[in-house]
Order: structure tokens, then C-alpha cells, then sequence
């Protein structure tokens, strides 16, 4: 199972939040882009980075921390946050990212979402976001109706990377991942699924490569590894093989 650093962008720092609440950001680096480094010296593949900002107001709002990303190191990231069209995909790309997420464009322009994922194959991820079962979108702050089961369903065929599930009560609080509910969504998919959201301890990360069989098939840590209840390099070493990739 491939291991995930998370670096989620506010102001150009590098902070986390607690249920995806900006006013309970924490500052934990001024330089994403040395925090990048120390990321990948240890160990990581490929980096999951977001522009906070950019998710709140819909557009991007950290390119320049983005590009010191970019130069600093050598593996490929995932990127979203505020990427709501085709230019802004096609610029991130340009730019050197490796995947771009979207989230609320997925949910909002289907048809845009298989646009781009025609053009770009391999290189379009989607972020479902989920609050109580139910798709989030907005930067997290608006609650839809459609249940996340029902939009994964929908993306079968549309051609995504993978899937990026995230349980919005666990993020940022340590306390412990939803297994069952990204269990059920990646067996209800051929789509690679991502575990996004409560990781907290080696028992978890454990529990979480338990469920490869089922298709999930990475794990993002955020809090975990910046707090030092996981230790990255250990979890690398622990449950990602040579060839685990997305």
C-alpha cells in the first residue's frame, strides 16, 4: 500500500486542520518546500499536497509555495484544492504536477471531469469528501445530498486515476480512520481508492493495508506523521512495497 505525506497549503505555510475548520489551522512549517524534502528523505513515492485557500475560494491561491514544491524534490505530487476548470488542470500539469484532484468540479461539471480525464489519461484524480456518508464540496463547507456511494458509482467510467476518500469528522483528529465506509466505496468501484481522514497510530495503518484486497490501495497521513504518533519512515518501510503506485 502506498504511503501518502500530506502538505495542505494556508498563507504559503504548511498546516493542518481539525475537520477541515481553517480557523483551527496549525502551523507546523513556514517552507512546504523543505518539508517536502524531509518528506521524500524518508522514504515517500509521491507527495498529496492542497491549496486550503484555493478550495475555499475556488481558484489557486498557493502557486508559489506549489513551485518551490515542485523544485525541491524529485517524486511526483498529487495536487487539489480550487482547481474548478480545464485551464487550471492543463496549468497545474504544465506546471509539473503529476495528478490534479478535483472535488467540487467533479461533483458539480461531470462532463468536464470526463473531458479532462480523455485528455490528460492517468493524470485526473477525484476527491470525494464526506460528511456523515454525504459528498462535501466548497472547501468542505457545503453538505449535498448525494451520498459519496452514489458519486463514486458515477465516476466508474469516466476515467479517473483514483478516488481520494475522505471521512471529514476524522480528519485532522487522531482519531482513528473509517474503515468500513472506504472499504464499502472501494468494493463498490473498479477505481483505486485512497484512505484520507483520522489516522492516528501503527495499529491503524495496520488496520488500513488490511484492506488492499478490497481496493484501497493508499493512505494519506497528515496529522499522524507531523505530530509523531506514525513514524513515516517506519510506515513506509512497514506496508509499502517496491512497486505500489497509483
Amino acid at each position: 500500500m502506498l504511503v501518502l505525506p500530506a502538505i495542505d497549503l494556508k498563507g504559503g505555510k504548511c498546516v493542518r486542520l481539525y475537520q477541515g475548520e481553517m480557523a483551527t489551522a496549525k502551523v507546523y512549517s513556514n517552507s512546504p518546500e523543505e518539508t517536502a524534502r524531509n518528506w521524500e528523505s524518508e522514504g515517500a513515492k509521491m507527495l498529496h499536497v492542497v491549496d486550503l485557500d484555493g478550495a475555499m475560494v475556488g481558484e489557486p491561491r498557493n502557486l508559489g509555495a506549489i513551485s518551490r514544491i515542485l523544485q525541491a524534490i524529485e517524486v511526483p505530487i498529487e495536487l487539489g484544492g480550487g482547481i474548478r476548470d480545464e485551464k487550471t488542470v492543463e496549468d497545474y500539469l504544465q506546471l509539473g504536477v503529476s495528478k490534479v484532484i478535483l472535488g467540487t468540479a467533479a461533483y458539480q461539471n461531470r462532463e468536464m471531469l470526463r473531458r479532462v480525464c480523455k485528455e490528460f489519461p492517468g493524470r485526473i484524480a477525484v476527491g470525494i469528501d464526506a460528511r456523515e456518508g454525504f459528498v462535501a464540496v466548497q472547501g468542505w463547507q457545503e453538505v449535498t445530498e448525494m451520498a459519496a456511494m452514489d458519486l463514486a458509482r458515477e465516476l466508474e467510467d469516466a476515467g479517473v486515476s483514483h478516488i481520494i476518500y475522505t471521512d471529514i469528522v476524522r480528519d485532522g483528529a487522531l482519531s482513528g480512520p473509517n474503515l468500513d465506509a472506504t472499504a464499502s466505496l472501494a468494493r463498490a468501484v473498479s477505481i483505486p481508492v485512497v484512505l484520507s481522514g483520522g489516522m492516528h497510530s501503527f495499529e491503524d495503518l495496520k488496520a488500513a493495508a488490511g484492506l488492499e484486497a478490497a481496493g484501497v490501495k493508499a493512505v494519506i497521513l497528515g496529522r499522524s506523521i507531523y505530530e509523531g504518533t506514525i513514524d513515516l519512515a517506519r510506515a513506509i518501510e512497514e506496508v509499502q512495497k517496491e512497486g505500489d503506485t497509483l
